[in-house]
């Protein structure tokens, strides 16, 4: 069993969720769906309802969204593919996942201080993905996300080669791209994810 097989089932009986507390989620998430509907103008709660019923995996990636503080909610939806798009849309970096380097490698890497994880290790026991900067960037005209926290994005291969990571924020009105190395960590650094139901 490869190492990567051997995280995901961990995580899989870990995030089922019992039906009462599938019911809480639900509330939680029609709740902030019906508070923010410039995020998804148009769109109908009952159909995302819908497919969340028929998939507890997913609902249970959801429920690891929430209770990290990302404050999951739908930005999109794909015709071609049928699904909806849910970003982490906490005005900050979600707290329950700061303070984590860049990755697996980065975090076998470090010989001391190591960070309690890494974000796309999170990301993956999760069954979410880190957003892109394209996504990092859609997610900001939505509102001003991270103003005094900063989140790990998706970092291109190049730059992920020579030792690097990159990272957004919001700050003097401008959304931000920059970088730092993948194994350095900060209390105010998590990561955003996003999630395809």
């Amino acid at each position: 069993m490869s190492k990567s097989s051997g995280i995901k089932n961990k995580l899989s009986s870990k995030k089922l969720i019992p039906a009462g507390k599938q019911e809480a989620l639900l509330h939680i998430l029609k709740t902030r769906f019906e508070k923010n509907m410039n995020r998804h103008k148009g769109f109908d709660w009952t159909n995302v309802q819908t497919k969340l019923r028929a998939d507890a995996g997913k609902l249970g990636s959801l429920n690891e969204m929430e209770q990290t503080g990302g404050e999951p909610d739908v930005v999109g939806y794909d015709k071609k593919s049928d699904e909806y798009i849910f970003y982490d849309c906490s005005p900050e970096s979600p707290s329950g996942r700061r303070s984590f380097c860049y990755d697996p490698e980065a975090l076998e890497a470090r010989k001391e201080n190591k960070p309690k994880n890494s974000a796309v290790g999170m990301a993956a026991v999760m069954g979410i993905e880190l957003l892109s900067e394209e996504q990092y960037r859609e997610l900001q005209k939505l509102g001003k996300f991270d103003a005094k926290t900063s989140s790990w994005i998706q970092t291109p291969a190049e730059i992920r080669e020579l030792g690097g990571a990159i990272f957004g924020d919001f700050r003097y009105g401008n959304v931000f791209i920059y970088h730092n190395g993948a194994e350095s960590y900060y209390a105010a650094r998590g990561f955003r994810g996003s999630l395809r139901v």
